[in-house]
């Protein structure tokens, strides 16, 4: 299936589709050229804030944040929150969720000059996203649960939160001195 209706069905919120790219080995080069294309949306929505810079933090904090993401999620998934059924590894997981990135490539309208409107948008895009991630969450680990899905999600982005403000104090915020 063409990687352009699978991202539909993704942002349709499409449980099948989740399935799909589960079981699909070939999905992984679509779900990673997915990400990067949410990496860069990012990026490009970061340009009104940061300029050129706001570009390359945007996007490789995009593909950062979304690696470790996925990997709280798998880690959280598999070991602490895993109902009897749950089968799973990290490619299946990595799939779903780099489909679940879909709705981050409408983050590139952040770069609307309305400071209102940059915020309503990456708003509806996070939690758009954070509920595609739940479904393929769910999907990924075979949950019974949505609100398990919910939990893993929640407490993978939180993690995720604490570790990327984490590098921007360590590593983003020095560079950006230097450059300034």
């Amino acid at each position: 299936m063409s990687i352009v209706r699978r991202m539909l069905r993704a942002a349709k919120l499409d449980a099948g589709l989740y399935e799909e790219v589960e079981a699909d080995q070939k999905a992984t080069g679509q779900a990673m050229l997915i990400v990067i294309m949410g990496a860069l949306a990012t990026g490009i929505g970061s340009l009104t804030e940061g300029g050129w810079l706001g570009l390359v933090i945007g996007t490789v904090v995009g593909l950062i944040g979304w690696a470790i993401w996925a990997w709280l999620n798998y880690f959280l998934g598999t070991r602490l929150l895993k109902e009897a059924q749950t089968e799973a590894n990290w490619g299946q997981l990595a799939r779903t969720m780099g489909f679940a990135y879909t709705p981050r490539l409408l983050a590139i309208f952040s770069l609307i000059p309305i400071p209102l409107l940059r915020a309503l948008i990456f708003v509806a895009v996070t939690v758009w996203s954070w509920i595609a991630m739940v479904i393929a969450v769910r999907q990924a680990l075979d949950y019974k649960s949505t609100l398990r899905a919910v939990a893993v999600t929640t407490l993978g982005f939180l993690v995720n939160i604490a570790i990327l403000i984490v590098v921007q104090v360590i590593l983003i915020e020095p560079i950006r001195n230097l450059l300034s």
